[in-house]
C-alpha cells in the first residue's frame, strides 16, 4: 500500500456488497454508532439513528489480517469517538470513528479473547482489562496501546478464561474477579497506582470450583452478591461470598451457551450459539434479598424460562454469531438492547425491556426490532454503486464478476480477469472518467476501446506483470493463473496466448517473481503456487517448467529464497519447512519445529537489497551466531558456483557503491518513481468479486507533471525561467584561489554547469527518484517498480489525465458558479456524476474507505436542497435525478462535512496541484489546447512571420487566461472555501487541521510545502487574535524546554531527557485527528506533539508575532525593539502577561533544532530541521532578542555549505535530496535574515571574521572558522544581495563589509584583476577605491575614518580623515596619492603613503594638501549614494563631479 500520507484513495465499489461475516459487535452508549468486526479482518462502522435505530453502513476499516475478536470503547468522554479493536493475530488498533483513521496500532505476542474497558479509581480515563491465551491479565492504555501492568497468579497459574472488574459499593478500590480455564476463581484488588515498575501483583485470594472452560463471568450489578458463570453446557449462579453454587441452568438441547448477564437481582438473560436469548427467573435461594437466600434448593423451585428472543424464521447459522448485551442512554432514557451479528452479515437488535415482564402460562418469543445488513443496504441503493468496468454490463444479462486485476503504470492500462475466464485490458484513466465524470465521452459508444484475452476456462485467479517487478523480464509478457489449473503467458501488445503451462493439479492461487540475484536460468522464471500445495518455477523464456515442488502435505503459506545457495524455502501451514534446490528440482530436506522457524528467519536476514542485489557482508557476519545460518553454510560446500557468483556480485556492488558517490544533489540513487496513480483490486473475502481503489499519489503526480514540463525545456530556458542559477557559481569561483589559468577554469566551470544542465534532462528521470519508492502491492517480494523508458503502447502521457480526474473529483463545484464555468471551459475540469467514496490512508498502512451506502444518511439533506429547474424538465428517470442532485450537494457541501482529515488532505491536494499547473506553461485539460501546447514549445529562435507573431499573441493571451483560472481555483480552496461552504448552508463544516498543516511546513515536495504554508496561514489569520491565543495556550504546554546554555552547547543537549525528535523522518508527518483535551499517552506521541508545537508556535510567532507591533512603531526603529515586544503580547504570544517567556522558549527550541548535531534520533536533514531553519529566517525580527545571532548564522552557513554548489532556486519544483533541500532552505533563511536585519548580519559576520583573523596561527582555529571557510560563497552572495536591495544600510557599515569581502574572496584574484571585476557590487560605492598597482584598497566610513587595506602585507590602517561621513575616495592611477572628500565638512584631502627607508618600518600615510569646497545644495543631499564622484584625469589632477552636474578640478 502506498506509504505516504498525501494520498487520496477513491473507491469504486461495484454492484456487490462486500461479504461481512460478523465476529464481534459494539454499540456506543449514545446509540449513534454501531461497529462490527468480521472474520476477514475488516471493521464496519454504521451510523445509527438514536430515535429509530435505523442503521446505515458508513465506512469500512481495513488493517487487521485476522478475525476481529474484541471491540471496546476507548474513552469515557461521550464525544470522544475512539474504539479499540483486537484480532486473533495479536494485532490491536485504536481507531478514530469520525473518519476511520488508525491512531495507534501494535502487534502483541499475547492474543486476547476478551477486553473489558473499565474506569479505575485514580486514573483519568478508561483502562482496558484483557484476558486471553496467556496466564496473566493485562491492563492496557487505550490510546498508546502500551501494557501498563499485569496481574499474575501464584496459585495454579493458567490461562484466564473470563474476568469481571467492579468497584464494591462501600470501598475505594477496584476488584478484579477472574476464573481460569481449570476452574480456579481469583480475586485481585487494585488501588489505581500500580505500574510496570512495581512488584508482580498476585491475587489476594483464590478458590478451586468445579467449573472447567468458563466462557463468561458476570457479577450482579444490583447487589454484588451473586455471580453468573457461563459454561458451554450449563450456566451457574454462585454466591459471591463463599463461591458455592446456588442453582444452575442447562442449555437447551442442541445448543451451547455463549454468555449472559443479570437483568435484575432475580432475572438473567443467557444467550446461545444458535443466536437466541433466553430470559430466566431465578429461584428464591439465588436471590440475595429473599429470606430463603443460600438455603437448601427446593425441587419444584428451579430457574424458570419465561421469554425468548429469537428470529421468527429460525434459520441455521454457519458459525456462532457475535452477541452483546448493551446498555444505552439517549436523552436520559435508558434502554437495554441485545445485539447480534451473524455469519450472513445481518445485524439484529432486540429490545430486552419488551421481554422482561413475564406473561403467565406461556413463553413468548420476541422478534428483533431492527434487522439490517450490508447486502440490504446495497440493495436499497438505486442506481447501484459504480464499478470500474460498468460499461461491459447490460441491465438484462447477468453480470460477469471481476476476480483479479493489475494496473500497468507505464502504459496506463488496467488488466482485469473475470469469472468467465476472459481478461479485459482497457485504458485505466478513460474507464475511470467514464464511471465518475460527466463529459462528451458519455455519448460515445464502446469507449474506451478494450482488448479481450480468451484462454482460461473458468475464473481468473491472479495476474502478474513481471516487468513491473524487475526490468529483466520482457515488457510484453503478462502472466495469468486460473481456476482451470493453467498458467497462461500472454503477449500484452498483440493479445496472443504465447504458452499455456499445465503442471499444477489445483487452481492457481499466487504468482510471484523470484529475487534478482538467482542464477541466470531462474531469473527468467516466475513462481506459481496452487491449491494442490504445489509450487513451480516456470521459465518464460524456455516456455517450460524448471522445478515442480509438489510433495507438500499442507497448504503453502510462505515462500522464501536463498538465491546464493540455489534454495527455495517453502513453509506450510502446519509449520513444516521444505528446502528445494531450484536448478535441479531436488527436495533437499524437510524441517520441523524450532529449526524450521529458524531457517525461515535466517532467510529474512539475507534478503537482497533492491539496488545491487548483493547481500552485504554485515548481515552475514551477524548471522553467524544463528545456527540456521550454519546449517546453510554446511550445505554450501557442494555449491561452489553459487559462492563464486556471490563474491563476484559483492565486488560489483562495492564498485557500484563507489561510483554512486559523486552524483551531486540531483542524482539520487535510482529508486523507483512514485506512481501518480495506482489501481488496486480490493476484496474483503476471497469469494467476493473485486472492488477497486484508486490511489492518487499527489507527490508522484506533481513530480511527473514537472518532469514532463522541465524535460521539454533547454538549460537556457530553465535558467531564464529562474529555475536554476549560474551566478552562484561565479561567486563560488571567487572563493577558490586563482591560478594563471583561473579564468579558463571559471569559464570551464560555467560551461560544465551548462553541460550539467543539459544532462539534467536525462537526469530528470533520476530526479524525483528520491521520492520513497513505492511497494507494488501485487507482489510479495516487495521489490520496487522500475520505469521502462520506452513505451511500446505509445500514447500521449497520461499524467495530465490523472490530474484532470483528481481535480474534477476534489473541486468544490457549485460554490462559485463563475469559477465553475471557467473551470469547465478554460481549464477542462469535468463535473462528477456520482458522489465519490473517498478513503483515508493512516499510519502503518491501515486504511478506511467510505461505503456508498452512507448516502442514505443524506436523504433528508438532499430533499431539503432546492431543485434545479433545468434538471426537472429533462426526461431523466427520477432515481438519476436524485443522484445528480445528491452529487451536486455532495461536492459543494457534504464533501467538506465528512472529517477534518479529509478536508485537510483534499485542500492540500487541490492547492498543490493548481499551483503546479499554474507554474507550467499553458497547462489546461481541454483537449484542443493540449494539442496546441504540445506543438507550440517556446522556441529560442525569433520568428519572422507576421502570422506567427499574431499566433504568439493569441497563445500568450490564452496562457494568461489559463494561469488566472488556476490561480482563482487555488484561491477558492485556500482562502474562500470555509465562508462559502457555510453560506451554502453547511451545519458542520470540518475545518482543515492546523497541526496536520504545521507538520508539512517543510514537506520535501515543494508544491505540497507551499500549499501547506498557504493553507496554514489562511487558517491562522481566519482564527483571529483570540483564536490564535487559545491555540497558542493549547500548544504551549508541549513546547520542549531548553535552558539557554543547552540549546547552544551541543554536548549538553544530548543529555536532554526528551529531545523532541521524531523516531524516523516519515513519522513526523503522521497526523492525528483530535481535540487537545487528552494528555499524550506514549513517548512517541509526546515527541510528535512536541515537534508540532515547535513548528506551530514558530509559525504563529514568525507570521503574527509582530503584526500589531509594526503598526504602532513604524517610524522609530529603536523603540520598535523595546516596545513592540509589549504590544505583541496582545497577540497572545506569551505564557504569562509579565514575561515574554514563550517567544524565548520558541526561539530556543528552534535554535536547538538548527544546531543540535546530527544523530540517529535527530538526523542531520529532516523536514523538522528545515522547518526550524525556515522559521528562524521568517521570524528573525521576533526571535532576535533571544538568539545568539552569531551561532545561528554560523549554523546556517554550515548547512548551506554541506551540499553541492548547484542547488536549484526556490521555485524549482522537483524534490531534491534531503541535503540539497536543507541547503536551499538555509540559503533562503540567510537572505531573509540579512534583509530583515542587515546591520545585525554584517556586524555579526565582521565580528566572526575578526575573531578568526585574531586567532594565533599556532592555536587550533575557532570552531566558526571552518564554517566561515566553507560558507564563504554564501556570505558573498548575501552581501551582494544586500548591496542591491539595501544600498543605504550597507553604506553605514562599509568598513565591516570590506573586512568580510576580503576574508571571503581569495586574495589571488586581486593580483591580476581590479576589485570592480572581481566583486563589482561593492564598487558601486564611491567611498571604495582599489589600486591594482600598489595592491591597496581604501574605504571611507560613515564616521569619517579612512581604512586603507594593504593586500601585500595583509594589514589595515585607519586614519581620522574627516569630521563626518566620507562621501568618496579614489587612488591616483599610479597609486601614489589617495584623494578623499566629505560633504559633511566640505573638505577634499590628498593623502600620500611614504614607505620607510628601503621599505623598512611602517608605511606612513599623511595629508599632503587640503581644499575647502563649496557647500552642497541641500536638495542634492537627498540621495547620498549619488552625491559625488572623484575622477583622476591624470597623475596629478582630480575632478570632483557633484550630483547637480557641476565639476571642479583640484591639483596635488
Amino acid at each position: 500500500m502506498p506509504s505516504t500520507n498525501l494520498i487520496v484513495p477513491v473507491v469504486l465499489w461495484g454492484k456487490h456488497a462486500p461479504t461481512h461475516c460478523i465476529s464481534s459487535v459494539y454499540l456506543s452508549r449514545d446509540q449513534k454508532t454501531l461497529v462490527t468486526g468480521c472474520y476477514d479482518g475488516q471493521i464496519c462502522i454504521w451510523q445509527v439513528d438514536p430515535e429509530t435505530l435505523k442503521m446505515t453502513p458508513r465506512c469500512l476499516l481495513v488493517g487487521h489480517t485476522a478475525p476481529v475478536t474484541c471491540l471496546s470503547r476507548a474513552s469515557i468522554i461521550q464525544d470522544n469517538n475512539f474504539i479499540v479493536s483486537s484480532s486473533e493475530a495479536g494485532e490491536m488498533c485504536t481507531w478514530d470513528l469520525v473518519d476511520g483513521k488508525c491512531r495507534e496500532s501494535v502487534k502483541l505476542t499475547q492474543i486476547h479473547t476478551n477486553i473489558q474497558a473499565y474506569h479505575m479509581c485514580n486514573s483519568e480515563d478508561l483502562r482496558l482489562f484483557c484476558n486471553g491465551y496467556y496466564a496473566e491479565i493485562l491492563i492496557m492504555d487505550a490510546f498508546s496501546l502500551e501494557i501498563l501492568f499485569c496481574l499474575s497468579s501464584k496459585m495454579n497459574p493458567d490461562w484466564i478464561s473470563a474476568l469481571h472488574v467492579l468497584r464494591p459499593s462501600s470501598r475505594k478500590d477496584d476488584v478484579v474477579l477472574a476464573i481460569s480455564i481449570t476452574g480456579t476463581v481469583k480475586v485481585w484488588s487494585l488501588l489505581g497506582h500500580e505500574n510496570k515498575q512495581s512488584e508482580p501483583i498476585y491475587e489476594n485470594e483464590s478458590k478451586q470450583i468445579r467449573c472447567l472452560n468458563a466462557l463468561a463471568l458476570n457479577c450482579c450489578a444490583y447487589n454484588q452478591r451473586t455471580v453468573l458463570i457461563v459454561c458451554a453446557k450449563y450456566c451457574q449462579i454462585y454466591d459471591a461470598g463463599d463461591f458455592s453454587v446456588l442453582c444452575s441452568i442447562q442449555a437447551p438441547s442442541g445448543e451451547r451457551w455463549m454468555s449472559g448477564d443479570f437483568l435484575a437481582p432475580d432475572r438473567v438473560l443467557v444467550w446461545s450459539t444458535e443466536g437466541k436469548g433466553y430470559l430466566y427467573k431465578l429461584p428464591a435461594n439465588s436471590v440475595p434479598d429473599h429470606k430463603g437466600f443460600h438455603g437448601p434448593s427446593v425441587d419444584h423451585d428451579s430457574p424458570v424460562l419465561y421469554s425468548i428472543l429469537a428470529h421468527p424464521d429460525n434459520k441455521l447459522l454457519s458459525c456462532p454469531p457475535a452477541i452483546r448485551f448493551a446498555l444505552t442512554s439517549v436523552g436520559g432514557k435508558q434502554r437495554r438492547l441485545l445485539l447480534r451479528g451473524d455469519s450472513a452479515g445481518v445485524v439484529s437488535l432486540w429490545n430486552v425491556d419488551d421481554a422482561v415482564n413475564p406473561v403467565p402460562q406461556k413463553v413468548p418469543s420476541h422478534a428483533p426490532i431492527v434487522l439490517t445488513s450490508l447486502e440490504m443496504a446495497w440493495a436499497e441503493m438505486n442506481p447501484s454503486p459504480v464499478g470500474i468496468l460498468d460499461q461491459f454490463s447490460h441491465p438484462d444479462e447477468p453480470e460477469i464478476k471481476l476476480t483479479a486485476s493489475i494496473y500497468l503504470l507505464v502504459a496506463n492500462r488496467l488488466v482485469v480477469g473475470r469469472e468467465d475466464g476472459s481478461i479485459v485490458i482497457v485504458n485505466a484513466t478513460h474507464t475511470v472518467q467514464l464511471q465518475l465524470l460527466h463529459g462528451s465521452h458519455q455519448q460515445l459508444d464502446d469507449w474506451p476501446p478494450h482488448q479481450l484475452l480468451l484462454g482460461h476456462n473458468g475464473r481468473v485467479n491472479c495476474l502478474l506483470y513481471p516487468h513491473h517487478v524487475h526490468p529483466r523480464y520482457d515488457k510484453s509478457h503478462l502472466v495469468s493463473g486460473g481456476i482451470d489449473f493453467a498458467v497462461c503467458l500472454w503477449d500484452l501488445f498483440s493479445g496472443a496466448l504465447l504458452h499455456r503451462f499445465c503442471v499444477h493439479a489445483g487452481e492457481i492461487t499466487q504468482l510471484i517473481v523470484p529475487p534478482q540475484n538467482c542464477s541466470p536460468r531462474i531469473q527468467k522464471c516466475i513462481c506459481s503456487v496452487a491449491s494442490d500445495h504445489s509450487v513451480t518455477l516456470l521459465s518464460l523464456s524456455e516456455r517450460k517448467c524448471v522445478t515442480l515442488a509438489s510433495r507438500h502435505l499442507f497448504p503453502v503459506t510462505t515462500i522464501k529464497w536463498r538465491p546464493l545457495d540455489d534454495f527455495m524455502v517453502v513453509g506450510c501451514s502446519d509449520g513444516t519447512v521444505y528446502v528445494w534446490q531450484m536448478e535441479t528440482g531436488h527436495l533437499d530436506r524437510v524441517l520441523h519445529g524450532m529449526i524450521a522457524e529458524e531457517v525461515l528467519s535466517a532467510c529474512d536476514e539475507t534478503v537482497a537489497d533492491e539496488l545491487g542485489g548483493a547481500v552485504s557482508a554485515g548481515t552475514d557476519l551477524q548471522g553467524l551466531a544463528n545456527p540456521a545460518v550454519h546449517f546453510f553454510r554446511g550445505l554450501r560446500h557442494r555449491n561452489l558456483t553459487a559462492m563464486r557468483a556471490a563474491t563476484a556480485r559483492g565486488l560489483a556492488a562495492l564498485q557500484a557503491g563507489e561510483r554512486g558517490g559523486g552524483g551531486g544533489p540531483l542524482a539520487e540513487p535510482a529508486r523507483a518513481r512514485r506512481a501518480p496513480l495506482t489501481v488496486q483490486g480490493f476484496r474483503s473475502n476471497p469469494a467476493d468479486p473485486e472492488s477497486h481503489i484508486l490511489f492518487f499519489d499527489i507527490e508522484g503526480l506533481i513530480v511527473e507533471l514537472l518532469s514532463e514540463e522541465y524535460s521539454a525545456m533547454s538549460p537556457a530556458s530553465l535558467e531564464a525561467a529562474g529555475l536554476i542559477t549560474s551566478e552562484y557559481m561565479k561567486v563560488a569561483a571567487l572563493t577558490q584561489s586563482a591560478s594563471p589559468d583561473a579564468a579558463k577554469k571559471i569559464s570551464g566551470i560555467l560551461a560544465k554547469m551548462k553541460e550539467g544542465a543539459e544532462t539534467m534532462q536525462t537526469k530528470l528521470q533520476a530526479k524525483a527518484e528520491q521520492l520513497k519508492g513505492h511497494l507494488d502491492p501485487k507482489d510479495d517480494q516487495g521489490q520496487k517498480r522500475q520505469r521502462p523508458r520506452d513505451m511500446s503502447l505509445a500514447e500521449p502521457p497520461h499524467t495530465m489525465e490523472i490530474a484532470q480526474i483528481l481535480l474534477s473529483l476534489l473541486h468544490a463545484w457549485g460554490l462559485d458558479p463563475d469559477l465553475d464555468r471557467v473551470a469547465e471551459s478554460k481549464l477542462g475540469l469535468l463535473r462528477p456524476m456520482v458522489p465519490v467514496c473517498f478513503g483515508v490512508v493512516s499510519r502503518h498502512g491501515h486504511m478506511s474507505v467510505q461505503l456508498p451506502t452512507r448516502l442514505g444518511g443524506w436523504a433528508e439533506a438532499c430533499a431539503a436542497a432546492p431543485d434545479d429547474p433545468l434538471l426537472l424538465n429533462s426526461d431523466l428517470p427520477p432515481e438519476l435525478l436524485r443522484q445528480e442532485k445528491l452529487t451536486r450537494l455532495f461536492s459543494s457541501k457534504l464533501h467538506w462535512e465528512l472529517s477534518t482529515t479529509l478536508t485537510t488532505n483534499h485542500l492540500l491536494s487541490i492547492v498543490a496541484l493548481a499551483n503546479t499547473l499554474m507554474s507550467m506553461s499553458n497547462a489546461s485539460f481541454v483537449p484542443e489546447q493540449e494539442v496546441a501546447r504540445k506543438l507550440h514549445r517556446p522556441t529560442t529562435r525569433t520568428s519572422s512571420w507576421a502570422g506567427d507573431e499574431e499566433r504568439e499573441e493569441q497563445l500568450a493571451a490564452q496562457q494568461a487566461h489559463i494561469k488566472q483560472g488556476w490561480s482563482l481555483l487555488a484561491t477558492l480552496h485556500c482562502v474562500l472555501l470555509p465562508d462559502k461552504v457555510v453560506a451554502a448552508g453547511a451545519k458542520s463544516f470540518k475545518r482543515p487541521q492546523v497541526e496536520m498543516l504545521a507538520r508539512r511546513w517543510q514537506h520535501h515536495c515543494l508544491e505540497v510545502r507551499e500549499a501547506a504554508q498557504a493553507l496554514l496561514l489562511a487558517e491562522l489569520s481566519r482564527l483571529g487574535p483570540k483564536g490564535r491565543k487559545s491555540l497558542v495556550d493549547n500548544w504551549a504546554q508541549y513546547l520542549p524546554l531548553y535552558t539557554h546554555t543547552e540549546s547552544i552547547n551541543p554536548h549538553a543537549a544530548q543529555k536532554e531527557p526528551h529531545e523532541k525528535v521524531p523516531k524516523d523522518p516519515e513519522e513526523e508527518f503522521e497526523e492525528e485527528e483530535e481535540e487537545l483535551v487528552r494528555k499524550p499517552s506514549s513517548k512517541a506521541e509526546l515527541k510528535r506533539q512536541q515537534t508540532t508545537a515547535v513548528v506551530l508556535l514558530g509559525v504563529i510567532g514568525a507570521e503574527f508575532g509582530q503584526d500589531i507591533a509594526s503598526e504602532g512603531a513604524a517610524g522609530n526603529k529603536r523603540r520598535k525593539d523595546g516596545d513592540s515586544r509589549k504590544s505583541s503580547i496582545v497577540e497572545g504570544f506569551t505564557l504569562s502577561a509579565a514575561s515574554n517567556n514563550l517567544a524565548r522558549l520558541t526561539a530556543l527550541a528552534l535554535t536547538h533544532l538548527l544546531l543540535a548535531p546530527g544523530s540517529s534520533r535527530l538526523p542531520a536533514h529532516t523536514p523538522l530541521r528545515r522547518a526550524a531553519v525556515d522559521l528562524l529566517g521568517r521570524g528573525f525580527a521576533v526571535w532576535e532578542p533571544y538568539l545568539d545571532v552569531s551561532h545561528v548564522l554560523i549554523g546556517l552557513l554550515e548547512m548551506c555549505s554541506d551540499a553541492d554548489k548547484l542547488v536549484p532556486s526556490m521555485t524549482y519544483g522537483l524534490p531534491l535530496t534531503p541535503q540539497a533541500d536543507s541547503c536551499r532552505t538555509a540559503r533562503h533563511a540567510l537572505t531573509l535574515i540579512a534583509t530583515a536585519r542587515p546591520a545585525a548580519f554584517i556586524t555579526t559576520m565582521a565580528r566572526e571574521v575578526a575573531r578568526v583573523a585574531a586567532a594565533p596561527a599556532s592555536a587550533p582555529p575557532p570552531p566558526a572558522a571552518a564554517a566561515l571557510q566553507r560558507g564563504r560563497a554564501e556570505v558573498l552572495r548575501g552581501i551582494e544581495l544586500l548591496i542591491e536591495r539595501m544600498h543605504a544600510e550597507v553604506a553605514e557599515l562599509l568598513v565591516e563589509v570590506m573586512d568580510i569581502i576580503l576574508h571571503c574572496v581569495d586574495q589571488s584574484h586581486l593580483k591580476s584583476k581590479g576589485l570592480n571585476e572581481v566583486f563589482p557590487a561593492i564598487c558601486r560605492y564611491n567611498q571604495v577605491s582599489h589600486c591594482p598597482a600598489t595592491r591597496r584598497i581604501a574605504v571611507g566610513s560613515h564616521t569619517g575614518q579612512l581604512a586603507i587595506y594593504e593586500l601585500r602585507a595583509g594589514r589595515c590602517q585607519s586614519l581620522a580623515a574627516h569630521g563626518g561621513a566620507v562621501t568618496a575616495c579614489a587612488f591616483s592611477p599610479d597609486g601614489r596619492y589617495l584623494v578623499s572628500y566629505a560633504t559633511a565638512d566640505n573638505r577634499l584631502s590628498f593623502w600620500q603613503s611614504t614607505a620607510g627607508m628601503f621599505g623598512l618600518g611602517a608605511a606612513q600615510t599623511r595629508c599632503v594638501k587640503c581644499y575647502s569646497t563649496a557647500p552642497m545644495a541641500d536638495v542634492a543631499r537627498l540621495n547620498p549614494a549619488r552625491l559625488a564622484r572623484l575622477v583622476w584625469t591624470n597623475a596629478r589632477t582630480v575632478t570632483l563631479m557633484l550630483a547637480d552636474g557641476s565639476e571642479t578640478r583640484f591639483n596635488v
